[in-house]
């Protein structure tokens, strides 16, 4: 069995909480109210840490050929408990939701609709971290107990990097979705084959699934657990820019290719192409009908599809104890991906879960159009009108284009 690279922070971590504690300025926290449903009732911090741009490194390592490794990035200069005054860095789910006109669909929408995510390794503290995140925020209670929650494991062992992941995502389903199910699908390691049947649970069981991992493009072996009609299929289209072989799953036609931005404000949303966002050309599937008529630079299939919030200068907020201090502060597609599964949930229809209605929904997308992920120019590198290799057509503003 080949190990992957685990990142501990540990004292790098301790460090940044230790000055983290110091540095910040004080305000008052306003404790999060009571909420087992409905919709959810946001706290606002006084005092919040301000984004600015900082260190951050690749959670997964490289992999060899049949493995996969998980696409987030965690910041190293952020990090340590919510105490008392001070909030978490990163942004929260109302400011997701904000920037990505979302706000009523998420506080009516998705309820009995089941997001599943798909990661590798066992996090033993996957349903107790939730539930932090989730009342910090003043989100309802998604739990085993009350039937929103459910955990199956292939295998028992763990991983720091995965736990990471695993926190990541489930806590972007619950910023997007807060009323949807969560089914989260723990692979027994980060094989491509153990990942997939992983994949063949989760689309059996969810409306929308999320890959927040990938591997390079080349065997075929595993496409057609991808290619499920009536299931929106997201996955992280990389996190080191323009890639000679693109990655997969992201690549493939029945899959919604995740890109990533920097997402700079909320309200006005100011959104660019992400310097680390994956984007890619196919040397093996046929440009789909959905890209036909579209400069993508490719001869076959591109990548991305669509984009959200990737860069780790303006990260997400993330509760993660498994071997790690509490709040982080995440970057990668890993973050696009289970934000764009979501907004598929919250549209909610399983006629309109593909790339043939996202394509032809282009003005329920934000178009983004500057920024760049590498040197091979427009529209594959380079952000422009219209489609573009990082961003794919852009970011959600509302539901329409899912």
């Amino acid at each position: 069995m080949v190990k992957i690279r685990c990142i501990s922070l540990g004292l790098v971590l301790a460090v940044a909480a230790a000055v983290a504690a110091c540095s910040s300025n004080a305000g008052s926290a306003v404790p999060p109210p009571p909420n087992s449903g409905g919709q959810p009732q946001f706290v606002q911090f006084a005092g919040r840490p301000p984004l600015h741009p900082g260190p951050a490194v690749h959670v997964c390592g490289a992999v060899p050929i049949g493995f996969a490794r998980c696409t987030s990035l965690v910041r190293t200069d952020i990090a340590g408990i919510l105490r008392g005054s001070t909030a978490p860095a990163g942004y929260f789910p109302h400011d997701l939701q904000t920037a990505y006109n979302l706000t009523t669909a998420s506080a009516t929408k998705g309820s009995g609709i089941t997001v599943a995510i798909v990661d590798a390794f066992d996090d033993p503290n996957a349903e107790s971290d939730l539930q932090v995140y989730r009342s910090t925020f003043g989100l309802p209670v998604c739990s085993s107990s009350n039937g929103c929650f459910t955990k199956v494991r292939f295998g028992r062992r763990t991983n720091i990097a995965w736990a990471e992941e695993i926190s990541l995502d489930v806590d972007m389903v619950s910023a997007i979705c807060p009323n949807c199910r969560i089914l989260l699908v723990e692979a027994k390691t980060n094989s491509i084959a153990d990942l997939t049947t992983a994949e063949q649970y989760a689309t059996a069981h969810a409306f929308a699934v999320s890959n927040s991992w990938s591997g390079n493009e080349g065997t075929t072996a595993y496409d057609s657990a991808y290619n499920v009609p009536g299931v929106a299929i997201t996955a992280a289209s990389g996190d080191s820019g323009y890639n000679t072989t693109a990655q997969w799953p992201a690549i493939l036609p029945s899959v919604t290719g995740a890109g990533g931005t920097t997402l700079s404000s909320v309200s006005p949303r100011v959104e660019s192409a992400w310097s680390g966002a994956g984007s890619g050309c196919s040397t093996i599937y046929a440009k789909p009908a959905f890209q036909s008529g579209i400069n993508t630079g490719c001869a076959k299939r591109a990548q991305a599809d669509a984009a959200a919030d990737a860069d780790p200068n303006t990260g997400v907020a993330v509760y993660d104890t498994f071997h790690e201090p509490g709040w982080l502060v995440f970057g990668g597609t890993s973050v696009a991906s289970p934000i764009l599964a979501s907004v598929f949930a919250l549209a909610g229809v399983a006629s309109d879960n593909n790339n043939s209605h996202l394509y032809s929904h282009t003005s329920s997308l934000n178009d983004i159009t500057s920024g760049s992920n590498g040197g091979c120019g427009a529209p594959l590198c380079t952000a422009g009108v219209g489609w573009d290799g990082p961003t794919g057509l852009g970011s959600p503003n509302g539901t329409g284009a899912f």
